[in-house]
């Protein structure tokens, strides 16, 4: 009995690598999307066991993505599938409710056993990777349904913060300094109320920021 998979990736080389390993195999690409937008459209049209989504996608990205898929087709499992080892990634794709994570150093026979496994139906979280985000997942000291007096700035940073960007990253984005954004992240956490930026994403998520 074939798989029926859905790729999702916005670098074609990659998309065709995929297609090259599960050649021979009974996993079958029915559709090939490159942003978030195009693969919740063909998850919708097309009868499908499986979303292999990357994350970093321009416009709608994959976490973003796994979220619409998971309120309009919560029986599709979607494997998170990303060249970054991103705890914040990470912790955001557990909450979420995605089948596992996994990154593309992974072999080939890795890839072929965890979309065997997502497909059927099966979690393939690892205890190192839910140990990593239990921290984050926990309940924050402020909880989501409180109002925290974010400033405009400070809700931006959060934003960017939660899609995974490095402080640098959130700086050239928003053209403010590195500086800056760093005192931004320590007001944030302060005022959420929890430890790290993974936390906040996490938090940022379960409030329906991003």
């Amino acid at each position: 009995m074939s798989i029926r998979l859905l790729v999702a990736d916005d670098h074609a080389v990659v998309r065709a690598g995929l297609r090259s390993m599960v050649d021979t195999t009974e996993i079958e690409i029915v559709a090939e999307a490159a942003d978030g937008t195009q693969a919740l459209q063909l998850a919708i049209q097309h009868p499908l066991d499986l979303v292999l989504l990357d994350v970093r996608m321009p416009g709608s990205d994959g976490i973003a993505c796994l979220a619409r898929i998971r309120a309009e087709l919560p029986r599709l499992p979607v494997l998170m599938f990303s060249a970054y080892d991103n705890p914040t990634y990470i912790a955001r794709a557990v909450a979420l409710g995605a089948a596992g994570y996994l990154v593309k150093t992974a072999s080939r026979d890795e890839l072929l056993a965890a979309i065997r496994r997502s497909a059927a139906g099966e979690s393939i979280w690892t205890r190192e990777e839910l140990r990593r985000v239990t921290g984050a997942l926990s309940t924050p000291r402020v909880a989501v349904d409180l109002e925290v007096p974010l400033t405009k700035r400070e809700s931006e940073v959060l934003k960017q913060l939660a899609q995974g960007l490095s402080n640098k990253e959130i700086a050239q984005a928003l053209s403010i300094s590195y500086e800056t954004v760093k005192e931004h992240v320590q007001h944030i956490l302060r005022k959420v109320g929890v430890s790290d930026r993974t936390q906040a994403a996490v938090w940022a998520v379960r409030k329906g920021l991003v």
